[in-house]
């Protein structure tokens, strides 16, 4: 005979509640291909969801829209390279969009002409014209690009177009250049047809271009009132890096299944290169993700501020807020 507290107890274990779930609107810096794999894998292990977070991963559409998207409440929390972010802050102080981590603190951005354009230089875009789209933060940070190389960025014409025409008006001659994330651009330039032999890159780095990049975002107000749930979004977004930096077929796959269009290969090498160039530096290898050099971010800020002729206000402390991430041993790679 089954004991009638037996059934009590499984009743009692059948009627306990579901932990609650908070909804979190979440926008991607771009649409969704390699380098964005790693929100999925994190989504797909269950991270978020283990953290009390049901998660909503949008695809985005340039870094300097998230900023925006943050402020107005459109989303929570967001992806973007961090520099247009520092833009906004700078030109919105009532703003209170902050960074909680920085997971690629390589910059990918980089302007890209046809190797028989005669464009030898950065200097030799003065006068032309260059494609991208508005919220681009390859063009958005071109006039810091201009200045550390030493040309005169307001020579520069214009055409704003829409991300999925930027590549192929660069292929039809339509344009001089183009500007954008290395990891977007000549992946997407090779599938049609221009490979790196007939191109010529300019990575803004190259130039003495100090900035940062790929940040988790959110607002200092939505931070303060949900910091378990912003804590748990930073900690699962650095747990997908881990796992799509140790496993790129894996995230690939994850991508694939998300995206049925997706070429695998393209977005395999985006991925690589997105691990190559922007987060596997050596002070991320030896102390982990978001390990974050103050003075250089603040050296990044002020050459964003300078740039656009903005004053000289905000500190590193005030955009960057590491108190959400977790400790220094669980966000070492899993790989080496």
């Amino acid at each position: 005979m089954i004991r009638l507290s037996a059934l009590a107890g499984a009743a009692a274990i059948l009627a306990a509640p579901v932990a609650a779930q908070t909804n979190v609107s979440f926008i991607m810096d771009w649409a969704w291909q390699g380098p964005q794999a790693f929100a999925l894998m994190a989504r797909n292990e269950g991270c978020f969801a283990d953290g009390g977070v049901n998660i909503t991963l949008d695809r985005g559409f340039g870094s300097g829209r998230t900023p925006v998207e943050l402020a107005t409440g459109t989303y929570q929390m967001g992806l973007g390279d961090l520099n247009p972010t520092i833009r906004f802050r700078a030109e919105n102080p009532d703003s209170d969009v902050i960074a909680t981590a920085i997971l690629f603190a390589g910059t990918p951005m980089v302007a890209v002409v046809r190797a028989d354009s005669g464009i030898e230089t950065p200097a030799d875009l003065e006068g032309r014209t260059l494609a991208a789209p508005d919220f681009d933060a390859g063009r958005q940070l071109f006039p810091v690009f201009g200045a550390a190389a030493g040309f005169d960025h307001t020579t520069v014409n214009w055409m704003s177009v829409s991300p999925e025409l930027r590549e192929p008006m660069l292929v039809r001659g339509e344009v001089d250049g183009i500007t954008g994330f290395v990891t977007s651009s000549v992946p997407s330039l090779e599938a049609l047809g221009l490979g790196r032999d007939d191109l010529r890159i300019f990575y803004y780095a190259d130039y003495g271009a100090e900035l940062v990049s790929t940040s988790v975002l959110t607002t200092r107000a939505f931070a303060e009132a949900n910091p378990e749930v912003v804590a748990t979004v930073t900690r699962c977004m650095i747990r997908g890096v881990q796992l799509a930096d140790a496993d790129p077929d894996g995230a690939i796959a994850a991508l694939v299944a998300h995206e049925s269009l997706t070429d695998p290969v393209v977005e395999r090498e985006r991925w690589q290169i997105t691990i190559d160039d922007m987060l596997r530096t050596d002070l991320v290898v030896a102390e982990g993700i978001s390990t974050v050099d103050m003075d250089f971010l603040q050296r990044s800020i002020a050459s964003v501020e300078d740039a656009y002729g903005l004053e000289n206000t905000l500190r590193a402390e005030d955009i960057f807020d590491a108190s959400f991430l977790p400790p220094a041993e669980d966000r070492m790679l899993l790989s080496e």
